[in-house]
């Protein structure tokens, strides 16, 4: 029943993947803490001969994640980074990569520190023009990365129109989902080839689980990355899958909540005498507001701000407290960063710089009252 694709989000979020455990009925998926099984006779096994090949845990997680996403394949690995890194393994040395001008830190330094070694090589561009994302096509291109919304400007990228320059030119749309959510936006259904996720944030939203997944429609480029999987072997243990697993019931509720008061707090902030500028797409005067309100099915939880100086806004992150100080998003909890000085310092000196008084909130699902209660506090 769980496999049926006629069945809402909300309910695949509950049963993809996870029908009771069959030898004691357990309703929710186990935590398979092992690293070998037991095989029937040598070359004859269960399903499963080694851990880092496949867990059952993992797999409940993959075929929920798949359903989610509205695609026929999942595979999960032991961080976002490690999912990055295990894709790009598909290139090789004098392809190239469009790179959103506006894409997380870390990725950024895997491409400009890690992969340039390897001679591969990529442009940085605004995914906005599509003017200026087709001239940065090339016929080496191979892989055109985008994130919408984007980390930490809130960019958002037409991913239709992004995919089909990317199809044209034979190369691959890979679509980070991070910020969204499979709940809120669909990048397979626009186009995309790939899907990435940090499940750290929203996917698992407790903020106590580390890991990452990619989705997608292609079985040649699934068997590729099923290989590298295992033969890489940057997997999530089965507690990690088994919390992510528990997180995704909830997604839709809490990504509502999210919105909700994430909405809430821009309209705060933009009045705020302090505030120069926010960055929300869910209000009308964001450049992307018309695009987001036709992708997606809501706005998201994350808003940034820039200051009237960097003194304000380290001052403001060290004041807050219903806003934890703190790195990483998408949990129940609000959480407040400096991203010059904690998530994206990598890219300091790059395009991708940020301005030194832009603030990132995580906005959680407390009561909103309290939370602009203490960004006002915090704002003086």
């Amino acid at each position: 029943m769980s496999d049926r694709e006629d069945l809402r989000f909300e309910t695949k979020a509950i049963h993809a993947g996870q029908e009771p455990e069959p030898t004691y009925g357990a309703v929710s998926v186990p935590i398979y803490q092992t690293s070998t099984y037991l095989q029937d006779a040598v070359g004859k096994h269960r399903g499963y001969e080694y851990a880092r090949t496949g867990n059952p845990t993992r797999t409940a997680l993959e075929t929920a994640l798949a359903a989610l996403e509205g695609a026929p394949h999942a595979l999960c690995f032991a961080s976002g980074m490690a999912a990055e890194a295990t894709f790009l393994y598909l290139l090789r040395p004098g392809d190239h990569v469009v790179l959103g001008d506006d894409v997380y830190g870390g990725t950024y330094r895997l491409l400009s520190k890690v992969l340039a070694g390897w001679n591969v090589e990529f442009d940085v561009v605004d995914l906005t023009d599509l003017d200026a994302t087709r001239k940065a096509v090339r016929e080496e291109t191979r892989v055109v990365w985008c994130e919408t919304p984007t980390n930490p400007l809130l960019k958002i990228v037409d991913i239709a129109e992004i995919a089909a320059i990317a199809r044209e030119a034979g190369a691959w749309c890979v679509v980070d989902n991070t910020f969204a959510s499979p709940y809120l936006q669909q990048p397979i259904a626009l186009g995309a080839d790939v899907v990435v996720h940090s499940s750290t944030k929203y996917l698992g939203g407790h903020s106590d689980a580390v890991g990452g997944c990619l989705v997608t429609t292609d079985p040649e480029v699934h068997e590729r990355l099923l290989f590298l999987q295992n033969a890489a072997g940057a997997v999530p243990g089965p507690m990690d899958c088994f919390l992510v697993l528990r997180g995704l019931k909830t997604l839709a509720v809490r990504m509502d909540a999210h919105c909700r008061n994430a909405g809430r707090i821009a309209e705060f902030l933009k009045s705020h005498e302090k505030v120069r500028k926010v960055y929300y797409p869910g209000l009308p005067s964001h450049p992307g507001h018309e695009t987001a309100s036709q992708q997606m099915m809501g706005f998201g939880g994350m808003v940034s701000f820039e200051t009237v100086t960097e003194a304000i806004a380290l001052d403001v992150c060290g004041r807050t407290k219903l806003f934890f100080l703190a790195e990483s998003l998408g949990g129940v909890e609000s959480l407040i960063e400096h991203p010059g000085r904690m998530t994206h310092m990598s890219v300091a000196g790059s395009p991708l710089e940020v301005s030194p008084a832009l603030v990132r909130l995580s906005v959680g699902i407390e009561h909103p009252d309290d939370l602009m209660e203490d960004l006002a506090q915090a704002l003086g």
